[in-house]
């Protein structure tokens, strides 16, 4: 570390790395050209390496252009670093991983009252489909959908959604709404693509006493927000997750049909690794998830 110039030095190294002559750095840094000249002679002499081939033109040496992306990287992070803790301004930055249909559907529109219960928390959103590993750089905590417990790590069930059909008013206007859950055998259900994530219509039917026979697909919907929007636009019945509906049924653009409802095979677990889950905004983040999602679920009943 005895070898670390002034910051000013190796600013002008990074701006003299950009340009052809001292005279174009020295304009950038708004001083003398001579100026420039001694802080790059210094820097060399510190190093005791040359950086720069003089001439009519700068070209960096083959140590120089070892070292020019790593000053850059330097002051690019110092920068980034600088306007994260200044949009922060005294909150404490945390960092959230959810699928994308969840923070879309459920999370995002509760986040204003995180901001109001907690102001101190500034919560970043990513989203991926992947498990997480929480390795440097990735995400504190995060919202995973499956079976858990998670071994290794600390994890606690929020909630599980339950699993009914929906339709659009249109629809209903057009082929007439059903009585029976047979009857929706004469209507087009929307399917889609996945596994274990994936509501189940066979499943939905024997649930609901209908032996049905193999469904005609039309088209196979690669995610779950393709799937509400298909249905929104009337073209068929969506069997959907009671947590990713809640505005549409609200709103009346979308109407659940029966109150027969299939539970989730799988549910929301708050995860992080042992021993995150007491920091302080953690644990409020934690405690408010868990208030939210008492709260859903009493609304998700059959």
């Amino acid at each position: 570390m005895r070898d670390l110039p002034p910051t000013a030095t190796l600013r002008a190294f990074e701006v003299a790395t950009r340009h052809a002559t001292f005279t174009a750095a020295s304009e950038e840094l708004h001083v003398t050209q001579s100026a420039v000249s001694h802080q790059l002679r210094h820097l060399e002499e510190l190093w005791g390496v040359q950086l720069f081939q003089r001439g009519k033109s700068l070209t960096l040496t083959p140590a120089g252009a070892a070292l020019a992306p790593v000053v850059r990287e330097f002051f690019m992070k110092l920068e980034s670093t600088l306007g994260e803790l200044r949009e922060q301004n005294g909150r404490v930055r945390l960092k959230v991983s959810t699928t994308y249909s969840f923070a879309l559907k459920w999370l995002l529109p509760r986040l204003p009252d995180l901001a109001q219960d907690h102001p101190d928390i500034l919560v970043t959103l990513e989203t991926t489909d992947a498990a997480i590993r929480f390795m440097p750089g990735e995400p504190d905590v995060a919202i995973r959908f499956g079976t858990g417990p998670y071994p290794g790590l600390f994890s606690e069930f929020l909630f599980r959604e339950q699993i009914f059909p929906v339709v659009s008013p249109g629809l209903l206007q057009r082929l007439g709404k059903p009585h029976k859950p047979a009857d929706l055998l004469r209507y087009p259900l929307l399917t889609r693509a996945g596994a274990d994530m994936v509501p189940k219509w066979d499943l939905w039917f024997q649930q609901a006493g209908v032996t049905a026979p193999a469904l005609r697909e039309n088209v196979r919907l690669a995610d779950t927000n393709m799937t509400i929007e298909a249905a929104l636009l009337g073209q068929g019945v969506a069997l959907a997750r009671s947590g990713h509906v809640e505005q549409e049924l609200a709103s009346g653009s979308l109407v659940r049909l029966f109150t027969l409802a299939l539970p989730s095979p799988l549910a929301y677990y708050f995860v992080c690794p042992q021993g995150v889950e007491v920091q302080p905004h953690v644990a409020s983040f934690r405690a408010w998830m868990m208030a939210q999602s008492l709260q859903a679920a009493q609304g998700y009943g059959p």
